[in-house]
């Protein structure tokens, strides 16, 4: 006789789709401040490309998340009318720009992580979040061949280039912790099928990142505690920044439509 299955609770399950959703949308918004000051318009196009596929999946995952909510609030009310505390976003998503290769460096450690995650919601339980993973994973390995390319360039071009991406790299590197450190909303839908352990995960991305270090010729960070972990509401400075940019429209005319 097969051990049933745990049912998580409903709450659990719309914060885990917050997490994917604030995450595709909060690192949607930072691309899209690239817009018009990339490099070059091939980038220009390039990272505005990414960004509406990241903003694409961001409102499949909120219009999930608001159904199973069942208080009425839309992809629109999720992504524009909560407070800061209530965005569950992983913190990379939320760091500044900075330079070129500081933006490599965090989309594609997220990229890595998106793709190896997404491959294996593919296969979750919850077939609705199956569906939406199938179509986003193939979106994610563009993405990560995209970021994974620039990040060889850079790490593998002048010596002032390759000095300034492993100081992004080692800035940024902390905040990977959080994006494999599961907790009681992970573990649950781990449980349930829903989504994969993070331990699995964790080994894919590494394994992947390794790779693209070695060619890249950068050195991989030592690993290093974090404590702001937005996927639990504990946020840095810098998303009530960038949530203001988000929400200023729709706050300014509540109810707008175009």
């Amino acid at each position: 006789m097969n051990a049933a299955i745990a049912v998580p609770p409903p709450d659990a399950r719309v914060r885990y789709l917050l997490r994917l959703a604030d995450t595709s949308l909060v690192l949607g918004q930072r691309l899209g401040e690239w817009i018009g000051h990339a490099p070059a318009i091939e980038e220009d196009l390039g990272l505005a490309n990414t960004a509406l596929d990241l903003m694409g999946l961001a409102r499949l995952l909120l219009a999930y998340a608001g159904e199973l909510e069942g208080r009425g609030r839309d992809e629109d009310a999720l992504a524009f009318l909560r407070e800061e505390p209530e965005y569950l976003n992983a913190t990379l998503a939320e760091q500044p720009n900075g330079d070129f290769g500081d933006t490599i460096v965090r989309q594609y450690l997220l990229d890595a992580y998106r793709l190896e995650l997404l491959e294996r919601l593919a296969g979750s339980a919850d077939g609705r979040l199956a569906a939406i993973a199938a179509k986003a994973a193939k979106e994610a390995r563009y993405h990560v061949r995209y970021s994974g390319g620039w990040l060889v360039r850079l790490g593998d071009g002048t010596a002032e280039s390759h000095a300034r991406v492993q100081g992004s790299l080692e800035r940024l590197w902390p905040l990977t912790r959080e994006l494999f450190d599961a907790d009681e909303i992970d573990r649950a839908m781990a449980e349930a099928g829903i989504a994969p352990d993070l331990g699995e995960v964790a080994t894919a991305w590494s394994r992947r990142v390794d790779a693209t270090l070695r060619e890249a010729t950068l050195a991989r960070p030592k690993d290093t505690p974090y404590l702001w972990y937005g996927k639990q509401g504990r946020h840095s400075e810098h998303l009530g920044y960038l949530l203001a940019d988000l929400q200023y429209l729709q706050r300014a005319h509540p109810g707008a439509s175009w």
